[in-house]
């Protein structure tokens, strides 16, 4: 009698340890608070010619215990990344340099993670003109499904910006293949938009070069999505 009662109170705890697991909330997604996205920081400490210290800050997610700054190089693809408990985390970074930044939610109950937003901006320094910055992608979104219109068409949409304002084109690259290959349009700063023919249950990968009157380049990466 005793061994099926302490069977059985295995079992009770087994099941309620799950049960736990199993309610416990994912993270939640921060918000970006600065550097500001598309934006110039000033505001950074210097600790030499080359490098100043430059404070991220953000909103506190519930349900999250630690966040994971991670901050890129976007010219060397140099990858900086910190883990806090707070809604804020300094790190040193090359000056007169153009970088990106995320912030990753974590909790210990829950494998499962989330990214915020990603956001650009350039590290004052000597530098006196500046590239534009990568094209944001608006849709289709990343491996979205989509349905093509009545005249077989897809919409491709995105946001441009320049710390400059000197944007003179973005170049559109549209293909079955990737990377993709075929340059489809070449169009003026003022055009964000573009509709491409599309054949149901394909991928398509695309992505968007922004060009300023100085001839800088900027590319968003290469983006898909499935026609249904």
């Amino acid at each position: 009698m005793m061994r099926f009662l302490v069977a059985v109170l295995c079992l009770f705890m087994a099941v309620t340890s799950c049960k736990k697991k199993s309610a416990a909330n994912p993270p939640e997604a921060v918000f970006l608070v600065f550097p500001e996205e598309n934006s110039e920081c000033t505001t950074g400490v210097s600790l030499g010619e080359e490098t100043s210290q430059v404070e991220f800050r953000w909103n506190l997610a519930d349900n999250t215990e630690t966040y994971e700054l991670r901050v890129t190089n976007i010219a060397t693809g140099t990858v900086q990344t910190i883990v806090t408990a707070s809604s804020s985390a300094k790190l040193p970074l090359a000056k007169g340099e153009q970088f990106s930044w995320f912030v990753r939610s974590r909790n210990s109950e829950i494998d499962e993670t989330v990214s915020s937003q990603e956001w650009y901006f350039y590290n004052a320094g000597s530098r006196s003109t500046f590239a534009p910055f990568p094209a944001t992608i608006i849709a289709p979104a990343s491996s979205d499904n989509v349905f093509k219109d009545i005249n077989n068409e897809v919409e491709l949409s995105w946001s441009a910006s320049d710390l400059d304002d000197d944007i003179a084109s973005c170049e559109v690259y549209f293909s079955v293949e990737t990377p993709p290959i075929d340059l489809i349009r070449e169009l003026s700063s003022t055009v964000t938009s573009v509709k491409v023919s599309v054949t149901s249950d394909t991928v398509y990968y695309w992505k968007v070069i922004v060009i300023d009157q100085e001839g800088n380049r900027s590319d968003t990466g290469v983006y898909s999505f499935k026609v249904l």
